[in-house]
């Protein structure tokens, strides 16, 4: 089994999913994307998750990020479970989910892992940036809910410093001062960053945000 690993392109693949038959590339167009895994339908965890996911989708169009959720189970289990969804989130699922029933995704993916659960996908997420590259892997036991408005957080962060020549530090929120990375030399910062910069050590130097007036 390939490892993925940042900056790969996102394997391809078709699918079925709650609303139709999805080639992963082709659906994604030229934004970006989520894939997210959960381990099984009918459980508690990620029937909060999914509902959470439906709640936040003008945050993610807002970004021009697509959606897609995944588990080992049917169509039709799927299908019975979002109205679950639905109504003890009190939202309405407006997002595809995968049934990866033969596990065709899942191990395209790595999102099976024998030592934690044999049988089940554990709490797998992958951001696919507008080149369809992975922008980002994050694995969360099975026990433990996904706090979604951290992966908006580093979208945020993707988004930014995929146009600019920042990065983000610690804790950084939309809004906040960023990193004038390494490569910029000083005799050009200036030029590159008119609001200013400030130099605390010649490595490390702060800028405010520049893609917001």
């Amino acid at each position: 089994m390939a490892t993925i690993r940042l900056g790969d392109e996102a394997p391809n693949f078709t699918a079925q999913s709650t609303e139709g038959t999805i080639n992963f590339h082709e659906w994604l167009g030229d934004g970006w994307g989520i894939l997210f895994s959960h381990p099984a339908d009918y459980t508690p965890v990620c029937t909060t998750e999914l509902g959470t996911v439906a709640k936040y989708k003008a945050a993610f169009d807002k970004r021009n990020v697509k959606v897609v959720a995944l588990s080992v189970d049917g169509l039709e289990s799927h299908k019975g479970w979002i109205k679950d969804i639905n109504e003890t989130q009190k939202t309405t699922v407006n997002f595809p989910i995968i049934a990866d029933e033969d596990r065709k995704v899942s191990e395209l993916y790595d999102m099976i892992h024998p030592n934690a659960d044999s049988k089940h996908t554990v709490r797998s997420v992958f951001v696919i940036g507008s080149d369809k590259t992975v922008k980002l892997m994050i694995t969360y036991p099975a026990s433990t809910g996904r706090n979604f408005d951290e992966l908006l957080r580093v979208i945020d962060s993707l988004q930014l410093t995929a146009y600019h020549k920042v990065a983000t530090p610690a804790n950084w929120n939309n809004g906040d001062d960023c990193v004038v990375v390494p490569s910029v030399d000083s005799a050009d910062i200036k030029k590159i960053f008119p609001k200013g910069f400030k130099e605390i050590k010649p490595y490390l130097r702060m800028t405010p945000q520049p893609n917001i007036d």
